[in-house]
């Protein structure tokens, strides 16, 4: 079994940034090193969105359009770490925002919203 800790969210105002983190333990973490780590946010009222995504090998990052020059996802696998550095925050990137770890390497279906893994979230409310 896997575990995902998320942190790092809270209250900002428009214009600021936030780092989140997320931890991942469990036995089988070996098997995923083929796979991708991702973040993905759900604001209330909406469904769950894909907002970046990095392969666990480094080789390769995605964004979402609406975070893409804002945001920037990163990892340390010493660490079994992944971060999100969210820059110039607005109002609509409110939302729980959530890391995911898929074990195969197809970049299509994670940004479609699947993954095997989820963490439990965590708050990020930009205000205006």
């Amino acid at each position: 079994q896997v575990q995902l800790a998320e942190s790092g969210g809270g209250l900002v105002q428009a214009g600021d940034s936030l780092r989140l983190s997320c931890v991942f333990s469990g036995r089988t973490l070996s098997t995923f090193t083929m796979g991708l780590m991702g973040w993905f946010r759900q604001a209330p009222g909406k469904e769950r969105e894909f907002v970046a995504a990095v392969r666990w090998s480094g080789l390769g990052t995605y964004y979402a359009e609406s975070v893409k020059g804002r945001f920037t996802i990163s990892r340390d696998n010493a660490k079994n770490t992944v971060y999100l550095v969210m820059n110039t925050l607005k109002p609509e990137d409110t939302a729980v925002y959530y890391c995911a770890l898929k074990q195969s390497p197809e970049i299509g279906p994670m940004t479609s919203g699947r993954s095997d893994y989820w963490g439990q979230g965590t708050q990020v409310t930009v205000s205006s």
